[in-house]
């Protein structure tokens, strides 16, 4: 399937259940409890355990996300292998990305606010690019204008204001495109 091809409901659904048979697979396992919730967010499969016992279910998350981060790509890898397609099912561990979000949501309206008060550009630090993505996102909605500099695992953000109108669809607003976003 092209990568601009868009996957039918009845495919997302069927992604969202088999990565869910997989994880209770993989929670069943590590003998934790919870519960798997699935659904179709931004037109991707999401996939998400919530906790019955608070303890074990943070371990499941990790410092800094790794642990949720490792389980989403054997997932993918679980979903790609039975269905023969790549795919960019979102996997969250007990609100953990949306609490992610919205952190990465403030650091960008800060980066913002800094911008447009000293009309200099604001370099964030290195992220990922998922989070790169979620701040491009922000910065383009307060009608401000972002790039990616830098390699992997050292690329950040840099925020700065436009400088024209003309400057709203020139393609600049740089979320790697080429990378998957988780």
């Amino acid at each position: 399937m092209a990568q601009d091809d868009e996957k039918t409901v009845d495919q997302l659904n069927e992604e969202a259940d088999i990565a869910a048979d997989y994880l209770e697979g993989l929670l069943d396992i590590a003998d934790y409890e919870g519960d798997i919730e699935m659904g179709i967010r931004n037109n991707r499969p999401t996939v998400q355990i919530v906790a019955d016992d608070d303890t074990d279910i943070k371990n499941l998350i990790g410092r800094n996300g790794e642990v949720v981060d490792a389980l989403q790509q054997l997932t993918r890898l679980a979903v790609q292998q039975k269905t023969g397609e790549r795919s960019h099912l979102i996997v969250d561990v007990d609100g953990f990305l949306k609490r992610k979000r919205q952190k990465l949501r403030d650091i960008a309206l800060d980066a913002v606010d800094a911008v447009k008060e000293s009309g200099e550009p604001v370099d964030l630090k290195p992220m990922n690019s998922f989070e790169r993505k979620v701040v491009h996102d922000v910065v383009r909605e307060e009608g401000l204008k972002s790039r990616s500099h830098g390699e992997e695992p050292n690329r950040f953000v840099t925020v700065y204001l436009r400088k024209s109108e003309d400057d709203a669809d020139d393609g600049t607003d740089d979320y790697d495109q080429d990378t998957v976003i988780a």
